[in-house]
């Protein structure tokens, strides 16, 4: 069993800032040499997610609006009477979302279907440099 690691770096643009690092993850897969087994990607943060999605005009505007029908901004959260930060919204979508995706390694490939796509998605209010951990597992 093999066990590969790199971590990436990411510049966010802030709110809802969606970005496919499929490619990304693929060049962790190949350099690992794993033919079978499988990579977990995992955002290190409260307020970011790890997802698939197709990676579209239509979707990039559909998922932020979604995220607004679910967890609006303008509510009231108890994050922001502690914190006094305004982005309770983000760690509730973040926590819907999740941290992190595992997917299949087949034949040296991201096992994904033809229009999915690895998306890192930013949810905080503000711009960020984030980091995200890719680990590959497998033979």
């Amino acid at each position: 069993m093999k066990i590969h690691r790199r971590e990436i770096s990411l510049s966010t643009k802030g709110e809802v800032d969606i970005i496919d690092i499929t490619s990304r993850v693929g060049e962790v897969v190949a350099e690992s040499g794993v033919s079978n087994g499988i990579v977990n990607i995992f955002c290190r943060g409260s307020t970011c997610a790890i997802s698939t999605i197709e990676y579209e005009p239509g979707l990039l505007k559909d998922l932020p609006n979604i995220l607004e029908r679910i967890a609006p901004k303008d509510l009231e959260y108890e994050h922001h009477r502690r914190w006094g930060d305004f982005n309770g919204h983000s760690h509730v979508r973040a926590t819907l979302l999740k941290s992190s995706l595992t997917v299949p390694v087949v034949n040296g490939e991201l096992y994904l279907g033809t229009w999915q796509q690895i998306v890192f998605v930013e949810l905080d209010v503000r711009p960020r440099e984030r980091r995200v951990l890719i680990t590959v597992l497998g033979e």
